[in-house]
């Protein structure tokens, strides 16, 4: 099939589903000619495993596979000064600011499978604090990507480091990798856990300690 024919075939596709656009998942950040493409090289991926991309059950499959690959990895084009945009505030706060069981969904670079977990994060204000929701979202920019979960965490400290200069911060990730689940080594329960500390939460080993409790789910002894 000719590239106009597929790119024909893959605009009347999508017209078919448009609850695709509903949930966030239209081609928009590729552009319609690497969407195209796009669909193109899936389908090629099903002939190539064995597969007829022409039968019923995976007629759309190409579209939907482009689909949801512009979503998960939507955090190449975002900008984390324009997610935090407005929301940090001058407040003379100085203990630590914690959230807990952040969930994260991401795509390990290497076999494009997903991994998926919680990551914890805290910082030290030094005279300015950021909306709570906002933690969660520079989550997201970093994990809407390929990744490797080592390197996942420490763009999130260092992004949180950048746009609020704390006294310190720490970030834990928890997570399991279908790579090793669902291939290779085929372990069931097996979790990744990575961090990375800064400033007070590096130095000083009483604010690690005490992060790493909090981290763990315990009560920190008073």
């Amino acid at each position: 099939m000719s590239s106009s024919a597929e790119t024909e075939r893959a605009a009347s596709i999508a017209v078919g589903l448009p609850e695709y656009g509903d949930q966030g998942e239209g081609p928009s950040r590729l552009g319609q000619d690497r969407y195209a493409e796009l669909q193109q090289i899936v389908r090629r991926q099903l002939e190539l495993i064995g597969e007829d991309p022409s039968r019923e059950g995976l007629l759309k499959t190409p579209m939907r596979v482009s689909r949801s690959l512009a979503w998960l990895t939507r955090g190449y084009t975002q900008d984390i000064r324009k997610v935090v945009h407005g929301a940090v505030f001058e407040e003379e706060y100085e203990s630590m600011v914690m959230v807990r069981d952040i969930e994260l969904y991401s795509m390990c670079e290497h076999h494009m499978l997903p991994f998926f977990g919680r990551a914890h994060i805290a910082y030290l204000p030094n005279g300015r604090i950021l909306g709570l929701s906002k933690l969660p979202r520079i989550v997201d920019v970093f994990a809407r990507r390929l990744q490797v979960q080592e390197r996942l965490t420490e763009e999130i400290a260092t992004a949180i480091q950048d746009v609020l200069r704390p006294a310190g911060v720490g970030v834990v990730i928890e997570a399991y990798h279908l790579c090793m689940m669902m291939r290779g080594v085929e372990k069931q329960n097996s979790r990744t856990v990575t961090s990375a500390l800064k400033g007070a939460f590096r130095d000083d080993a009483r604010t690690r300690d005490e992060f790493l409790r909090l981290a763990q789910g315990a009560a920190v002894p008073r």
